[in-house]
């Protein structure tokens, strides 16, 4: 009899040394544990099929078809046969397999009626879907070929065949096939949930679940193993998410109450408008967090205008009434120079300490870029230093070393998801105690999202906007369907222009010359044409339907003096077009601006659009936000776009890209450079059981903070989320 697996049991010592290579280059898989926690796809029934029609260009994709025919013909450019085999899945979907060479076997093989799992990428000839090659394995009887092998058929005896995320050189087969081996004398880990919350949550014993995950006996039996595992997961991340939590209100930070008669209340009086509720609110929130003596620790997520600079200067003014300095840190130079011209002007002769006309209890701003000359940096730094600037405002220059503070007492991080991890840690770092910290985002974050990934932190929201600001309207502009429709957006964005207002175009591309965070790469996997460049589009639009217009070009590879002198022309009103990239993203006010082009608009995420169409309608003149694409009626970029037009509600619009969005690296595995051991759960879907895992591990964390009393599951947790993520979950 063979030896007990146990999930740290080598998979060459199971599957033999070729097999076990082969999990391992193509799918980093190695132990027993890291097969049996590599979980299906999906099931494809017998008797249902695959939706042919639904797949998209490009995927790597395991089909369950039927042959329908085959065809053998000569090659025009070489010797040899082609053949060709078309399957459908019952439903009025065919894909064409295509094989080369003389296979004559093949042929006799793959007879018409025949079942079989397909396994390559899709591509696209003269308009018909097809798999070049594919590996393949045929179902029910005995074939005469290499892919009929009995032990891996033997695989798919059951109603429910588990699809695997697999390689070219691993298909789902052969993972099903080394499934079964392993799990013939696989020996489960001890159960880590308390028996307790077992109980109470009707969830399956682990090796039940493990087992039938792979080879579900029914629907409901799979069902049940599917919950369970999910639950594993979502407990894994609670409970680490509240025991930070748990620790944070323990550790030491000094408090920065509001002082009366101070900075703070001189500057609410000189406030050109009135505050919005959600900002009183909010800001009554973020005095009570800086007044205690534990650091704060809030997300401030709030619409593009809705006002969360003015509450996060509020704050960091509160900090500087207390005798500390705030930072302030903006992904981009722009967002930078852009956060200081706006803060100096709200804040007049209170952030002017020690210059003619400053007020009595004054602070001083400062900017610290990367473009700043020798003396101007040596300038800057000595106040930062000093501490007579008390409010501090740069881009990831403010993390080098020889950047440092008096008492650095708040951290504000603008656009946190643009920052690594390590980058906001270094920032926290240069306080002599843990400062507090303010996160904002424009980008609303559904409810789910939130309570799993920022489930240490505070969360205020603003959804009010402003007194002043105009509605937006956005509208797909079918640019290969109606080309007449483009001409007539130009002559729109003509018509805006002498009415006095000002446009954007937006490009998803700078040009050419070294690829850059803003922009994809030239050409996809797919072969589409490159996405258009600001550096081609903007001649070609001088030249043609914006002749005679003012036309100005914004770029992150423009030297940082260039970027401020464009940016400073646009908003003096000396320019009328901004041919830009992203870069225009974040936190660019322009009033005057009112329409917006996005060209190759299906090239951007759900949440990048939203953001972009923010920059118009700031003022009080209704916003346009015209989206050009190239992507046919149907088609999943078109879906997306008409979705980005049909609402200006930003938390619906973040549902959407959840959606869209691979969901499994919430602990930020990609940061972490691992891979994320959450495969199961879905922020979407599972809403309701993440909202009662996060309660059953509050009530077991009030009771056992360390889990000093639960060692499996202490282990567990540390398995599913491992000490880097461990540490991006706090640090984040």
């Amino acid at each position: 009899m063979s030896e007990p697996a146990t999930v740290d049991t080598p998979l060459k010592k199971l599957v033999g040394d070729k097999t076990a290579k082969a999990l391992a280059t193509h799918l980093d898989l190695h132990t027993a544990g890291d097969l049996v926690y590599h979980f299906p796809r999906r099931y494809d029934e017998r008797g249902e099929h695959t939706d042919i029609r639904s797949l998209d260009v490009g995927e790597q994709v395991t089909v369950l078809a039927q042959v329908q025919r085959t065809a053998v013909r000569p090659m025009r450019q070489r010797r040899g046969n082609l053949l060709e085999v078309t399957v459908g899945d019952g439903s009025g979907g065919v894909l064409t397999l295509t094989f080369f060479g003389n296979q004559a076997w093949r042929e006799r093989e793959l007879r018409p009626g025949r079942w079989g799992l397909f396994a390559g990428k899709v591509t696209e000839f003269r308009g018909k879907r097809q798999l070049n090659g594919p590996e393949y394995v045929l179902l029910g009887e005995g074939g005469d070929g290499e892919a009929a092998v009995s032990d891996e058929i033997e695989e798919f005896a059951g109603a429910l065949i588990p699809v695997y995320p697999a390689a070219a050189a691993v298909p789902t087969w052969v993972i099903a096939r080394c499934v079964r081996v392993v799990l013939d004398t696989f020996t489960p880990p001890e159960d880590p949930v308390p028996a307790n919350v077992r109980a109470s949550r009707k969830l399956v014993e682990l090796g039940t679940a493990l087992r039938e995950i792979h080879r579900p006996s029914s629907k409901e039996d799979l069902y049940r193993a599917r919950h369970r595992l999910k639950w594993d997961e979502a407990f894994a991340v609670q409970l680490t998410l509240v025991q930070r939590k748990h620790r944070a209100a323990d550790w030491p930070a000094r408090p920065r109450p509001g002082r009366s008669g101070g900075l703070l209340d001189a500057f609410d009086a000189r406030l050109p408008y009135e505050l919005t509720a959600g900002q009183r609110d909010v800001g009554v929130e973020i005095a009570a967090d800086l007044a205690a003596p534990h650091p704060m620790h809030r997300l401030l997520q709030g619409e593009v205008g809705s006002g969360k600079t003015v509450v996060a200067l509020r704050a960091m003014l509160q900090v500087v009434d207390a005798g500390g300095q705030a930072a302030l840190l903006a992904p981009t130079e722009v967002l930078a120079a852009q956060h200081y011209r706006g803060m100096l002007d709200l804040l007049g002769p209170l952030g002017r300490a020690g210059e003619l006309g400053s007020a009595e209890h004054a602070t001083r701003v400062e900017l610290v870029t990367g473009s700043l000359g020798a003396a101007a940096r040596r300038r800057a730094l000595g106040e930062v230093a000093s501490g007579a600037a008390g409010i501090v405002l740069g881009t990831h220059a403010l993390l080098y070393e020889g950047v440092d503070f008096a008492d650095l007492g708040l951290v504000v991080v603008d656009e946190q998801h643009r920052f690594g991890v390590e980058q906001r840690d270094a920032l926290r770092s240069k306080a002599d105690q843990p400062p507090h910290v303010l996160v904002m985002t424009a980008t609303p974050i559904p409810r789910t999202v939130a309570m799993t990934v920022y489930g240490d932190l505070e969360v205020s929201t603003l959804s009010q906007l402003p007194r002043g600001r105009s509605p937006i309207a956005s509208h797909v502009v079918p640019a290969a369907e109606k080309p007449a429709y483009l001409d007539r957006a130009w002559r729109r964005l003509r018509e805006e222009v002498t009415a006095g207002h000002q446009a954007y175009v937006v490009c998803p591309r700078i040009g050419e010359g070294p690829a850059s965070e803003e922009e994809p790469p030239p050409v996809d996997d797919n072969g589409r044409r490159p996405p258009l460049a600001v550096t081609e589009v903007a001649p070609l639009l001088a030249e043609g339907p914006l002749h005679g217009l003012r036309i100005g070009v914004l770029h992150g590879r423009l030297p940082a003096d260039e970027k401020d002198a464009v940016m400073r022309s646009f908003a003096a009103g000396d320019l009328d077009v901004l041919v830009a990239t992203t870069v225009i993203e974040v936190g660019v006010d322009v009033p005057n601006a009112t329409v917006m082009i996005v060209l190759d608009a299906d090239r951007f995420g759900v949440s990048q659009l939203h953001q972009l169409r923010g920059r118009v309608g700031r003022g009080s003149a209704a916003g346009l936000c015209l989206l050009v694409s190239e992507a046919a009626e149907g088609s999943s970029a078109r879906e997306r776009l008409d979705a980005v037009a049909s609402t200006s509600d930003g938390f619906k619009l973040a549902e959407l890209d959840l959606e869209q969005r691979r969901e499994g690296d919430v602990l930020g595995a990609t940061q972490s450079g691992h891979r994320s051991h959450l495969r199961l759960l879905s922020l979407r879907r599972d809403t309701e059981l993440i909202r009662d895992a996060r309660a059953e591990a509050i009530t077991l964390v009030e009771d056992d903070p360390e889990l000093t009393r639960n060692p499996a599951l202490a282990a567990s947790v540390a398995a599913l989320v491992d000490e880097d993520r461990a540490e991006y979950l706090e640090k984040g």
